[in-house]
């Protein structure tokens, strides 16, 4: 029963407005937060070096105070941040799709949790975007070899 809500794609459309909707509100009232985050689906510019990436866990917390929180903004379905990483600091900004995130947290506490299952949603997304640009292709290629049609083309 669970398995039918979590997985349904308004469900995880309604926890991604409620996510970007109490981040915008952190960011409004300048309050810092970390978010829990599943890391399969973070990425980092540029890269970081394989010896900081085994390190993280396959949940992940990220702490957004101080430059870090200044740098950090939504944009599209995700958000993202510039953060330093291992003794050296090295620089990358960080970008984390919404509904990567499991919790908003502030002072330890989950303030928000999130249990929309990802990964099935964007699989599911990024099979119908796949077969709207078959389908696409398929359509023009079909139109393209009726002779009749080149005079719609110039």
């Amino acid at each position: 029963m669970l398995d039918n809500i979590i997985e349904d794609k308004k469900f995880a459309d309604l926890m991604r407005n409620n996510l970007q909707d109490l981040i915008i509100y952190m960011f409004e009232r300048e309050q810092n937060f970390g978010i829990l985050c599943n890391i399969e689906n973070v990425t980092f510019e540029p890269p970081l070096p394989p010896e900081i990436q085994s390190e993280f866990r396959p949940m992940t917390l990220f702490f957004l105070a101080g430059y870090t929180f200044e740098t950090a903004r939504i944009i599209d379905d995700t958000i993202i941040f510039e953060a330093g990483f291992g003794q050296e600091n090295i620089g990358s900004v960080v970008t984390v799709p919404l509904l990567s995130i499991i919790q908003i947290i502030i002072d330890e506490t989950p303030i928000l949790i999130n249990l929309a299952n990802y990964t099935k949603f964007e699989q599911a997304n990024h099979n119908i975007k796949k077969i709207d640009e078959d389908g696409i292709e398929n359509s023009m290629a079909s139109f393209l070899s009726n002779p009749e049609n080149a005079k719609f083309l110039k």
